[in-house]
C-alpha cells in the first residue's frame, strides 16, 4: 500500500466513524445567488479512488445548487459519546474528530444495480419500520462525486500529538491542468499541498 492509499484510508476511517455516530453527512453547496445551504444525506458511499456517490433523493435544494455550481463540501464528525468522553478525559484526541472533503458532483444519473444493492444493505434494518419503508423504498438516481482535497476538523490543543498535516490534496499537482480540475476517476494520487 502506498502513502496515497494510506491517506485515503485514514480519511475513510474518519468518514465511517462520523456516519456510524450520526447516520448522515452534511453536504454544503451554494446557490446561484451565492447563498450557502447544508443538506444532511445518509446515503453517501465512498470508493477506493477518492470518489464516491450519493443517492439524490430528498435533496431538492442540493440538486438545484449542484446543477448550477457542482462544487461541494462534505463534512463528517464523529459524535460518538464514548469517543468524546475518552478524548475529554485524556485531554487529547486519539484520532481526528472529523474531516471536510472538497469536491465536484456530476450530473444526476440512474443508479447501477451494485449501487442499489449497497443502499438497500444500509437501510434494510430501518425498512422494518413503517417510516423506514416510506422514506427508503424508492431509490433510483445518484450523483458521482470527485473529491479533490480534505481538511481535518482541528482542535489544536488536543491534537498536537497527531499528524500536523491539516490539508491533503487528492489532485496530482504535477499533472497538466490539475490546478483547475481533478484528474479522471480511478487515477488519483494523494499529494501534500
Amino acid at each position: 500500500m502506498n502513502s496515497n492509499d494510506a491517506r485515503w484510508r485514514d480519511v475513510r476511517e474518519i468518514l465511517d466513524r462520523g456516519r456510524k455516530s450520526t447516520g448522515h453527512f452534511g453536504i454544503a453547496s451554494v446557490d446561484s445567488a451565492g447563498i450557502p445551504n447544508i443538506t444532511p444525506v445518509g446515503t453517501v458511499f465512498f470508493r477506493n479512488d477518492c470518489t464516491g456517490f450519493y443517492f439524490d433523493q430528498y435533496t431538492s435544494a442540493l440538486a438545484r445548487n449542484l446543477d448550477t455550481n457542482p462544487h461541494l463540501c462534505l463534512m463528517s464528525v464523529d459524535r460518538g459519546s464514548l469517543f468524546w468522553f475518552r478524548s475529554l478525559l485524556r485531554g487529547r484526541f486519539v484520532a481526528a474528530p472529523g474531516v471536510r472533503l472538497y469536491g465536484t458532483a456530476g450530473a444526476r444519473r440512474l443508479a447501477s444495480e451494485a449501487e442499489l444493492e449497497q443502499v438497500q444493505r444500509r437501510v434494510r434494518p430501518m425498512r422494518l419500520l413503517k417510516g423506514g419503508r416510506l422514506l427508503w423504498s424508492d431509490f433510483t438516481h445518484v450523483r458521482d462525486i470527485d473529491f479533490s482535497s480534505a481538511r481535518l476538523v482541528r482542535y489544536p490543543v488536543m491534537m498536537s500529538h497527531l499528524c500536523q498535516e491539516e490539508s491533503v490534496s487528492f489532485i496530482d499537482r504535477d499533472a497538466p491542468g490539475s490546478a483547475t480540475q481533478p484528474p479522471p476517476t480511478g487515477n488519483k494520487r494523494i499529494a501534500t499541498p
